[in-house]
């Protein structure tokens, strides 16, 4: 990575990198319109030139994602994999994350993962994602409450307010 930040053992929100922070709660209940909006999101950050990783917690989560991206829009593929652990090294620009992603490998982190990683304030972007169903809402409600204290104040993108 071209930056280095040694001056500083923890780095936090406010350093130099520009970090940015969104919740993306949506308007419908379900997991393919929250899949469909995670693959909306690749796209516009691989038009960027991002590196992606999506943090998933079952394979079967995974495999629809990677399905989805596969067929996602006619006029461009999306270069992906799956990595199933942290021992898995991913040389595509987007990975399906099933374990927690590295800061310095992913320009932007897609968090649809009961867990958000415990170092979230070291990524550049961060992307939660949540359907509008209350067992989701809810795991939003808690990585919100975390991002917070860890003094990040993340943009939220209610599509329930339209």
């Amino acid at each position: 990575m071209p930056e280095s930040n040694s001056s500083s053992q923890n780095p936090g929100p406010q350093d130099e990198r520009n970090q940015s922070y969104w919740f993306h709660i949506l308007a419908q209940n379900t997991p393919a319109a929250r899949n469909l909006h995670t693959a909306k999101l690749v796209a516009k950050a691989r038009q960027q030139g991002d590196r992606v990783g999506i943090v998933c917690d079952t394979m079967q989560h995974a495999q629809e994602l990677d399905d989805l991206l596969w067929n996602f829009s006619p006029d461009a593929f999306i270069p992906h994999s799956i990595v199933p652990d942290s021992a898995t090294t991913c040389t595509d620009p987007v990975g399906i994350l099933l374990c927690p992603p590295v800061a310095e490998d992913w320009d932007t982190v897609i968090i649809l993962s009961a867990t958000l990683p415990a170092d979230a304030d070291r990524f550049k972007r961060l992307a939660l994602v949540a359907h509008n169903d209350e067992a989701v809402l809810g795991q939003a409600r808690s990585h919100f409450k975390q991002l917070r204290a860890l003094g990040i104040e993340p943009r939220v993108h209610d599509q329930r307010k339209r």
